[in-house]
């Protein structure tokens, strides 16, 4: 289905109410860009961070007649009559098959592969991990999963009992199991990451060893062998009290989704509790493991 998109450039105080007004106007999706090119990694937990110069992208069906939209932007009061915008179309593809295109096996560490369904697992012998791109976070092509993925290939986890905070696809639990743990325990605050976790880990054979929790449902005094936690450096710090009582005394901690430049603050928030390793970097992101004392 061919697309066409109108782009605003704003400010970040208006960008989400032109967002909503586009939508409003007939748009099938609404995005945001800096203007700049400015990345932001961390929002605050239920916040929408966004630039102090935005674009609004609203994306409409070709057919939509753009004369229209704009003559309704034109009387919204955060705009001008001669408001800047772009209209331009969008090239016409098979997405899904764009997207798989780019998505392989790959490897982690020694034993460990992550599969998409359509293709063919390279080692009929490793460790395999089927699992394909979804709503919820975590396939393995981002550095910080790749980075815990291979963290845990390098762990002896026969008959141990692993925690997965922030589970999002339940990529790491599942490797876990995988591997040779005997339970692993998936807690999100998202239901479609819980959902995600359970039809992934049935699809590799270990829903049964697999429990997954919103926070305010899980048990009380849950405590493993192994815990990990693939976030961001903001929760990591906040929530260092509740994830550091979380490994048993001599229990393993592996922590990732933290930049490189944040790595000395969060090491600092389990560092009383925990025996610390170096800090193991990839692609500027980094992964902070230690164990319990």
């Amino acid at each position: 289905m061919p697309w066409i998109q109108i782009k605003i450039t704003t400010t970040n105080a208006n960008a989400e109410e032109l967002g909503d007004a586009l939508m409003e106007y007939g748009a099938a999706s609404v995005t945001f860009e800096d203007t700049h090119d400015n990345p932001v990694f961390e929002p605050l937990p239920g916040e929408t961070r966004l630039w102090g110069d935005t674009d609004v992208i609203g994306l409409f069906d070709a057919e939509t007649e753009m004369n229209g939209v704009v003559a309704h932007l034109q009387c919204h009061p955060l705009l001008t009559p001669h408001f800047h915008y772009q209209i331009g179309q969008i090239e016409d593809k098979d997405w899904e098959r764009e997207w798989m295109a780019n998505f392989h096996p790959m490897r982690f560490g020694s034993r460990l592969w992550i599969c998409p369904s359509w293709c063919d697992v390279p080692d009929p012998t490793a460790v395999n991990v089927m699992l394909d791109p979804g709503l919820a976070f975590g396939t393995g092509t981002h550095p910080t999963t790749a980075l815990c993925l291979a963290w845990l290939d390098s762990l002896d986890l026969k008959g141990k009992t692993l925690i997965d905070f922030g589970c999002g696809s339940g990529i790491l639990a599942i490797a876990a199991l995988k591997l040779g743990a005997a339970q692993a325990i998936g807690i999100d605050i998202d239901p479609q990451a819980i959902q995600a976790s359970r039809d992934n880990a049935q699809r590799n054979g270990v829903a049964d060893r697999l429990s997954l929790w919103l926070p305010h449902q899980q048990p009380e005094n849950l405590r493993a062998d192994v815990v990990i936690a693939n976030i961001l450096a903001g929760p990591l710090r906040e929530l260092a009290p509740l994830i550091s009582i979380l490994p048993k005394p001599q229990g393993y901690l592996g922590l990732s989704g933290i930049l490189a430049s944040q790595a000395a603050s969060v090491s600092a928030a389990y560092a009383d509790a925990f025996n610390l390793d170096p800090v193991v970097e990839k692609e500027e992101w980094c992964r902070i493991t230690g164990i319990r004392r």
